[in-house]
């Protein structure tokens, strides 16, 4: 399917019934593709973690009941999913009356899983069960206010560099925006980067950062393009990139792409 077909930016009836095929898979390949990667052949771990804040069904009686869903889709799966789709996909289970909690968490897997051809990991969790919401994530130094000469809105991975002894830091910027490349709509994101490698230059790193501002893409393919430039630009032994972007229609997306198979993201930001 092409990405005009999807229902990103066209007038959208709501569902009132279940429906799995409302899902959009958009390929990852053309961009991978795009950045200098081969088929099948990724320098990198991730995923890409959704957390959906508005679920709901109906209990057996009728009764509606509401949730939180962290949605987890493996950076090796084929397709990413198209956001709105998502959305209305979701907003299907609204009149849809399930047996249990459980049983909504084992149909949206199984959908997303299908739609997106890898297993897709849901976790279902009472809206009194707070996600825990900090500011700057402990230990990461925020470069948002380094000197810099000059910056421009155009993508440009020019300004990164790195030398010197090697050292372990974990640097984050809030003034990552790209646009959606549908819509035109802004989004606006948190960069969180962890690295082990000759030190990074950290107004550099800014100005690569801001550079993304009138940027087309997908939030998948801005974390992809950001790991590949700064593995290619300041070559790192160890290299962790998550951006946590804020939330639109009751979804926040949150790509991480890592050397190290074990990173997890972590807690929301204050933005989400």
């Amino acid at each position: 399917m092409a990405l005009i077909d999807a229902p990103l930016g066209k007038s959208s009836d709501y569902p009132d019934a279940y429906d799995p095929q409302l899902l959009f898979p958009v390929a990852r390949e053309e961009n991978r593709r795009r950045i200098g990667l081969e088929d099948g052949r990724w320098p990198w771990f991730g995923e890409d973690l959704w957390q959906a804040w508005e679920i709901s069904w109906l209990r057996s009686g009728g009764v509606p009941a509401v949730a939180w869903a962290e949605i987890r889709v493996p950076s090796a799966s084929p397709s990413i999913i198209e956001s709105k789709s998502l959305k209305l996909y979701l907003n299907s289970l609204n009149q849809t009356v399930f047996s249990s909690a459980d049983q909504v968490r084992d149909v949206i897997a199984r959908d997303l899983s299908s739609a997106s051809g890898a297993a897709v990991q849901v976790d279902l969790h009472s809206v009194d069960q707070g996600a825990r919401a900090v500011g700057r994530p402990e230990g990461f130094v925020l470069i948002d206010d380094e000197d810099v000469d000059s910056v421009g809105y155009d993508y440009n991975p020019d300004s990164l560099q790195a030398a010197g002894e090697v050292v372990s830091e974990k640097l984050c910027s809030h003034l990552l925006k790209s646009n959606c490349p549908v819509t035109g709509q802004p989004d606006w994101a948190t960069v969180l980067i962890d690295y082990t490698g000759p030190a990074m230059d950290r107004a550099g790193l800014l100005q690569y950062i801001v550079s993304f501002r009138q940027k087309q893409d997908f939030h998948e393919h801005c974390v992809e393009t950001m790991f590949t430039d700064l593995m290619t630009r300041c070559q790192p032994q160890k290299l962790s990139v998550c951006a946590r972007y804020t939330r639109r229609g009751g979804l926040d997306i949150n790509p991480w792409r890592s050397t190290d198979p074990e990173e997890a993201v972590g807690p929301r930001l204050i933005r989400q």
